[in-house]
């Protein structure tokens, strides 16, 4: 019973080295930006989990949303609209799931006075690469001004900060 128990283990273990991990570097979409950092990806059991690290941000909130595009050329633009497999309405993916949100949906990020941002949060249904909704080649972007999750795409302004998201390992 314990060789199988420890079997069980190991495979699961196991299975879960290989799933997919990415990164996105974020840079500003300004000459002479400070705005930086590091957005990581990681495919879970119950999503696509999503840690950023940025720098270089005014205070306050930012709409924080993956967008169809993997360019970050043209100020961010090039990067299209919001990631919206199932056409649904702009919302609030972790909490009103792919029928009522976006697939790129996360929200806002909270730059405290220093300009530094973190958060950690974990996009259901959503896979890095490999599967209908994943998200590899396409890109992070951090608008100007907060997400007021109004239609259709939360009224957060111009792009300040934008990366493509590449998938680095299993």
């Amino acid at each position: 019973m314990n060789r199988i128990l420890i079997g069980l283990l190991a495979l699961g273990t196991a299975s879960a080295a290989y799933a997919d991990s990415g990164i996105a570097v974020i840079k500003g979409t300004a000459d002479g930006s400070a705005v930086g950092g590091i957005v990581t990806f990681q495919d879970t059991k119950g999503g696509l989990k999503v840690t950023a690290k940025l720098a270089g941000l005014p205070p306050g909130n930012h709409g924080f949303h993956i967008h169809e595009f993997g360019s970050c050329d043209d100020s961010g633009k090039a990067a299209g609209g919001h990631y919206n497999p199932k056409g649904s309405k702009h919302g609030f993916l972790p909490k009103d799931g792919m029928r009522k949100a976006h697939g790129g949906d996360m929200g806002n990020i909270m730059a405290a006075a220093d300009g530094t941002a973190t958060l950690d949060i974990v996009l259901p249904y959503i896979k890095l690469s490999g599967d209908k909704y994943s998200v590899a080649g396409r890109a992070v972007i951090i608008h100007e001004k907060a997400d007021d999750f109004s239609q259709p795409v939360g009224n957060a302004g111009s792009r300040i900060g934008c990366g493509a998201i590449v998938v680095t390992g299993k």
